[in-house]
Formats: structure tokens, sequence, C-alpha cells
């Protein structure tokens, strides 16, 4: 760790400092609309210093400020708490997980824009016992939706932003828990742009939300809950610096370009994953209760990109399409391709009227269409086609969980989850941009062997003619199931508290091919062979109450989980070769905290500890050489992350307030893990049990690092305004793992001027902004009236490099030819959000 890193820490942790409450999903960007709100703890419940309370959970709760910094400061910059990304948090709600079954990662596009029906939740931050599940090293978040629980209100709100959509509104109605025992909430919104932050995007979603309610007697009541946000928008693509200093801004686009004269994005997101909720609510006992509940979601989802047949590779960011490519070679072009990136937008752009073009003079015949000899069409084959790559699915999950306050000082929580699931993944026809149809061929299959039949995707209906909307390509379906159940004791006592708690589940997954792949005609088509892993968890923490103001506690954590579907296959769209090895990925993590909290001052200090072994790494890429994908896997990944945080705020007068925030992490790989490498269209093997050097190498993409100091003011006239600093540094890009093996640095020697340039990892300058917040609120008859705005970035910081990674393709004596991608922060923006509540 810096030296200059810790002298930031041990500064900020003596800082008495203190957050105000500010309405963060007002002032948030998209990421931080999606971060879930606080639980408010009264100035009241911490006048008595000598009190014990009921405030274990307080160690790392909702309303802690470095959680509040890090979803909002933070969150743009991509960091993430821990180091950890989602799979390890479990996300509920009404106690059902929503965590994707195949990567185990959540998705809050799902109820995206419906911030004001979710805003309830119970929040147990990092490892910390919870009543609704055993939950994962990130903690557990469940947002409650039953209508009962909303307060009687009509709230209207109006957004406008210069970030990924301009316009929002939204609306929620609740009636409380009327006399005849319903109760009903309802909500709604829209949001909108023409175009967003970065050019050739837009942005257009609808949000819809119902909550039904009946309450039987005191012991039951039905819940009925209905969700979805349908979504399109235009994505924005990754690229190199040279493209981005071409095209003369850090956030060029390769993704859309003109048509007719009209902005097209090629990449456009659309989905609408709906959920239904039946909920029974049980109270069989004074000091317990049961929650049980039957889900089912399913819904919609892909992402167009392009694809060609014998033609050249279209993007405009594509490496042969930029001048570094002809530098050595032929000066002159690569002059003329500068001339034409830095002069001619149309040229760095998707060429639209070209495909048009293109696809409308390329007749060709298609013989024995369908496998049927002398069925022979002719007709105008597109060489550029909108591909949608599908992500459909349907889940039927059933859950309860139960809690029981035994004696005074245990209480008895647990429940059990069952789910069955089926993932949908196939490609379609798009858009066929002026031809007449498309074949279902493999094209590097087709140029690699002799036997045609080899380069058929689906042997069952051979020189197949495609249409838009047919599935062509691959279409295979997920199988998975899911059962478990936990256990958790907890005590209570005037000093202490404390708890246990176990997990034990079963999961097994399997493919279902619905294409017959020429090149793996017995191992494409059908059931393959089922996986199964028996699952498990233990942990447990330990509070001491110092007084009512100042507690510690630790808590420690063991899990073994099932690998996910995502990373499990070789090549899940040509085939069910399983990874070899699989095994159950192990985590082990421990944490331990010290609060303290007035009335003055609320901090806290904690120091973490995790381990992950036995993960399994999956990637493709498509290789130069072999002129077709290729397929890297690692199994025996393991990573270490340990840091410290430290979180503080404090009142310096009745008005004034300040913020201290500091994140110190060190997020390392600590294996030499084994590379196999095949490539897709074969099942010959290009390596196998290749050892990776990987071991002291930093996990990427993220900033390690992160600060925060702030100042508010509270006028008593109902405005506040404040202002925060943000400093980010340990930025390394995502390592390339063939790179740091023995055949990368085959023919080097030390002192050779490619050694290192092929084994350093890429570390980024660090940087720093400035955000600033401020609002208004009135009461006009009655009626609240509530206006905020954020400036986040204030300075236009356009160079801090937020994230990133190299590429797979290299060359050992030109390492540069394919440069690293890289994320860049987005400069200044705003958030302006009215709220209007009757």
């Amino acid at each position: 760790m810096k030296r200059g890193a810790w002298l930031i820490l041990l500064l900020a942790g003596g800082m008495p400092v203190v957050y105000g409450q500010v309405d963060t999903t007002a002032l948030s960007t998209e990421k931080a609309e999606t971060s879930l709100p606080t639980v408010n703890i009264s100035g009241t419940d911490l006048d008595n210093d000598e009190q014990i309370q009921d405030i274990s959970g307080l160690l790392q709760s909702s309303d802690d400020i470095f959680n509040s910094t890090a979803g909002y400061s933070f969150g743009a910059a991509r960091f993430r708490v821990r180091g950890f990304d989602s799979e390890n948090s479990m996300v509920m709600v009404n106690g059902v997980p929503l965590n994707d079954m195949e990567t185990g990662r959540v998705y809050y596009g799902r109820w995206g824009g419906l911030n004001d029906a979710f805003r309830n939740t119970e929040i147990e931050t990092g490892i910390n016992a919870s009543r609704h599940s055993f939950g994962g090293i990130g903690g557990i978040s469940n947002m409650i939706v039953r209508a009962s629980l909303f307060r009687k209100q009509t709230k209207l709100t109006w957004s406008l932003s210069n970030r990924t959509y301009r316009n929002r509104l939204m609306m929620i109605y609740s009636t409380g828990l009327m006399k005849n025992k319903w109760a009903v909430t309802a909500s709604a919104s829209r949001r909108w742009s023409q175009q967003g932050y970065v050019e050739g995007t837009f942005y257009d979603a609808w949000g819809y939300f119902l909550s039904v309610e009946r309450k039987i007697n005191n012991r039951h009541s039905l819940g009925l809950v209905a969700y979805g946000s349908p979504s399109q928008r235009g994505q924005s693509g990754i690229s190199t610096q040279e493209a981005y200093d071409l095209a003369g801004s850090n956030y060029y686009n390769p993704y859309w370009g003109y048509q007719n004269g009209e902005v097209r994005n090629s990449r456009v997101a659309a989905y609408h994953q709906p959920m239904f909720i039946l909920s029974h609510y049980w109270d069989p006992l004074e000091k317990m209760n049961v929650t049980s509940s039957l889900s089912f979601s399913f819904g919609r989802g892909g992402t167009t990109a392009l694809e060609w047949y014998d033609a050249a590779d279209p993007r405009p960011d594509y490496y042969r399409n930029l001048p570094s490519y002809y530098q050595d070679e032929d000066p002159a072009t690569a002059a003329r391709y500068h001339n034409w990136w830095t002069t001619d937008e149309e040229f760095r752009q998707v060429d639209w009227d070209f495909f048009y073009f293109a696809n409308r003079k390329n007749l060709f015949t298609m013989e024995n269409v369908d496998g049927i000899e002398g069925n022979n069409v002719t007709g105008m084959l597109a060489k550029y086609i909108v591909e949608e790559r599908r992500n459909d699915y349907r889940q039927l999950k059933a859950n309860s969980s139960f809690e029981n306050r035994l004696t005074e000082h245990m209480t008895l929580s647990g429940g059990m989850d069952m789910t069955w699931y089926k993932g949908y993944r196939y490609k379609t026809v798009k858009d066929l941009l002026g031809g007449d149809f498309y074949i279902d061929v493999d094209k590097f299959a087709e140029r690699d062997f002799i036997d045609p039949i080899a380069a058929q995707n689906d042997l069952r209906h051979p020189n197949r003619l495609l249409r838009e909307d047919d599935r062509f390509g691959y279409d295979y379906v997920a199988n998975i199931n899911d059962y478990s159940v936990f256990l958790q004791p907890s005590f209570k006592y005037p000093k202490s508290e404390f708890y246990f708690a176990g997990t034990i589940g079963y999961n097994e997954f399997w493919r279902t091919g619905n294409m017959q792949n020429g090149k793996f005609p017995d191992d494409s088509y059908g059931d393959s062979e089922k996986q199964s892993f028996m699952t498990y968890g233990l942990k447990g923490g330990y509070t001491y109450k110092f007084t009512g103001r100042h507690f510690a506690g630790v808590n420690v954590v063991f899990i073994g989980r099932s690998p996910y579907f995502w990373n499990a296959y070789v090549s899940p769209r040509t085939r069910d070769y399983a990874v070899s090895g699989l095994t159950t990925e192990k985590v082990m993590a421990a944490d331990a905290s010290y609060i303290y909290r007035s009335p003055y001052l609320k901090s806290r200090i904690t120091v973490y500890w995790a381990q992950f072994t036995d993960q399994v790494y999956a990637r493709s890429f498509y290789h130069e050489e072999l002129n077709s994908f290729v397929n890297y896997l690692m199994t025996g990944v393991d990573k270490l992350h340990y840091g410290i945080e430290i979180g503080a705020e404090g009142k310096l007068t009745q008005t004034l307030e300040l913020t201290g925030v500091v994140a110190v992490g060190d997020y390392t790989y600590s294996s030499r893990p084994l590379a196999t490498i095949t490539q897709d269209n074969n099942s010959e093997l290009l390596a196998e049990n290749r050892r990776v050097y990987l071991k002291n190498y930093k996990v990427g993409g993220m900033p390690q690092t992160a600060v925060s100091g702030g100042v508010k003011y509270n006028s008593p006239k109902y405005w506040f305004a404040g202002l925060d600093v943000n400093y980010f540094d340990d930025i390394y890009l995502d390592p390339n793992p063939d790179r740091r093996t023995e055949a990368a640095m085959e023919g080097l020697v030390t002192d050779d001027p490619q050694w290192n340039a092929v084994l350093d990892q890429i570390e980024q300058p660090n940087g720093y902004t400035v955000n600033l917040f401020c609002g208004k609120s009135w009461i006009v008859k009655g009626h609240y009236i509530g206006v905020t705005l954020n400036v986040s970035n204030i300075l236009d910081n356009q160079d801090l490099v937020v994230g990133g990674y190299e590429q797979f393709r290299y060359e050992q004596k030109d390492i540069n030819k394919f440069p690293p991608k890289y994320y860049y922060l987005y400069g200044r923006t705003y958030f302006l959000n009215l709220a209007f509540r009757i």
C-alpha cells in the first residue's frame, strides 16, 4: 500500500465529521439511484450514553456514512465496496431473492424507475445476521413492498438530468391500510432521452408497480405484488486511447452512425422481465412471524450488434481501421487514415448507408435450401445484418422464512428457498438492412473445414435461409434447480450479542441444446449431463457494547457455493463440454468494527479480509491469427481482498456538518491457476493445463483507494447546500492472464525491451472530483414541495480513467498492436429533482 494512502487514511480517521441526511436517490446518477435507501435512527435513540439498545445492526447499517458515500460519490468511479462483485451480496423483495441464477449478480434495471415503491428497505451490510436469509459476504438487502406498510400518500416527481436520461417522471399512490382491511399501492414512471451524456446513446424506459394486500384477521394477511420496467437504451462502447485521441473525446462511442442523416445505434439493449409475488403473512404466536411466498418471473432481454458474412469487419475502431496499423509499413496510408479520423465524423462512425448499398448489390443463389436437393433460391444475400443476442428466462420460486423470539434473550430465525429456472440463450435476425435473406452457417468453420457439414449451425435444418426474427447461430437453454435451507439462533444480553448461522443446499444445472451444431453433432443437441453440487455455509458474529454509544463487533463466515452456469461450460453456444475439474467455490471472510455514535458524532472503523478459492474464469475472444473465436478457461483461480473502511460524520454547529470517508483496499490474485485454451470452431486443444503466473497481480477495473471529505450547511429555513471532494487511486486494468505465462515469454530474456512491457500490469494515474449539492423544501397549504440539485464533477475532469482491461489479443514483439481499452469518468453532470407530495 502506498505511504500516501496510509497518511490520508490516518488523517481522515481522526476527523470528527458527519454527513447530513441527503436524499441520495434524488441527487444520484443512474447507478446511485439503484442504491438502497437508508434506515434513519433518531437522535433521541442515542441520548442516553449508558442505555443498552438493540443496536447490533448498526455495526454496518444502511444509514452509515461510508455506505451512502460508496453508493453515491464513489459509485460514479466504478468503485466496489471491498472489491466485491454483486454476486457476493443478496438482494430480496419481500424476502424473495432477486440475484440472477446464471451469474449470481443483481440487475437493478428490472425495477428501474420505481424508487419510491422500493424505498422501504432492511439492510445488513457485510457479514452480519439476517432474519431473511443466510446471505453472502457482501450483505443482504430486503426491500419491503407490503401494501399495508406504505403510508397513505400521493407523490409526484419530475427530474431533469444530462446523464443516461434527460427526463424522469414518477408517481406513487398509496391508500395505507383502510377500514375494510384492504391496502393498495401503485407506482409508475417514465424515463427518456434522445441522447444521453455520450454521443449516439438514447434512453426509453417505463416502470409499473402494484401491491395489494388483504388483512384476513390479526394473524393472517395475503399480498400480491407485480412490477416491471420495460426499457430500451442505446449503449456506448469502450475503446482504445488512440481512438479517443483521434476522435477528440474520451467518450468516443463506436456503436453509432448516421442512416439517411439520422443517428442510429447498433447496440440497443431492450429488456422487460416482470415479476409477480403472492405472499402469505402469518403471526402464529405473539412473538413469531412467518412469511411465505410463491413468485414467478419471466421476460425477454437482448442486445443488438452488427454481424457480417463474406465482408470486412465494419467496426470503425477495429484495429485495421486505425492509423497505427499502417504506421510502420505504410506511413502514407497511416497519414490518410489519420486525416479521415480527425476531419470526417462519419468515417469514425458506423456506416449504415454503406451496409444497405452492399446488401442490395449482392445477388446470390443458395442451393439445396433446407436440405432439399434442387431447392435453389436466388436473392440479395445480406453481407451485413443487425442481430439480437437474446437472454430470455422463466423462473418459479417458493420460499418461506420465520422469526421466533423464544425467550427474552434468544431469537430463532430460518427459512427455505426452492428455485426452478430456465434461461433461453439464442440469436435472432433483427434487421436485414435491405437484403432479402441471411444464411445460418459458421463463417469460420466454412473457411477452415473441407466438409461443408461442419459449417452448419443446425444440422436439423441445413442450408437454412434466414429472414427477420428467425433464430440462428446458437440456441440453448440453461436449466438450473436450486434448493437451500438456513437456520440462525441469535442471543442478546445487556452487554453483548452474538449469533450463529448455517445453511445447506443442493444446486444442479445442465444445458439443453436446440440446435445440432455441425462441428459437434453429438455434443450440441438435447440435454447434457447434469452438474450437481452440495452448497453450505457457516457464520457467526459477536458484538460487545461498552456503552450505548461505544460498541465493537467481529464476524466470520465460510461458504461453499456452486460454480455459476455462465462460466461452467467451455463454449455453451456450440457444445455442452463442461469445464474440466469443476468444483465448489470456497469463500472465507471476516471483518471487525468499532463504532461510536452520539447526537453530534457518528463514526465507524472496519477492517476486513476475504479469500476466494477454486473460482472458474471463462472468457471468449477473437484470435487474429486463427481467425476464429477462442475460449480461454482457468480453474483454481484464487483472490485475496483485505483493507480498511473509515466513515465519520459530525456536527460542528446546529447548522454545519462535516463528513470524512476513507476506503483503502488491496485486492489481488493469490494463486497460479491452470488454463485450457480451445478454438471455438473445433475441439482441438490449443493449450491444456498451462500455468498462469497471476499471483500478486491486482484485481482490476476499479479504484482500490477512495477518499471523500465534505461539508454541508443546513439552514433553519429549510434549505441546505454542500460540497464534497473525492480522491481515487490504485486503479489497475484487468490483466490478460495469457501474457503471464511461460509461452508468452518464450524467446525473451529479462533485459529485452518487451520483457517488462508484456509482464507489467498497467496502473492509471490518480484523480479527484468535486461535487456540489443543494436543496429547498416548502409546505404549501399542507402539501410538501421539495427541490434538490446535484452537480457532479463540477471541475469537469474528463481525464480520470476509472477502469478498463488489457485485450486478450497481443503480440509479444509489439505489445501495443492491441492496446488496452479504458473507461473514463463522466465530466460535469447534473441532476435536478422536483417532488410534490399530497
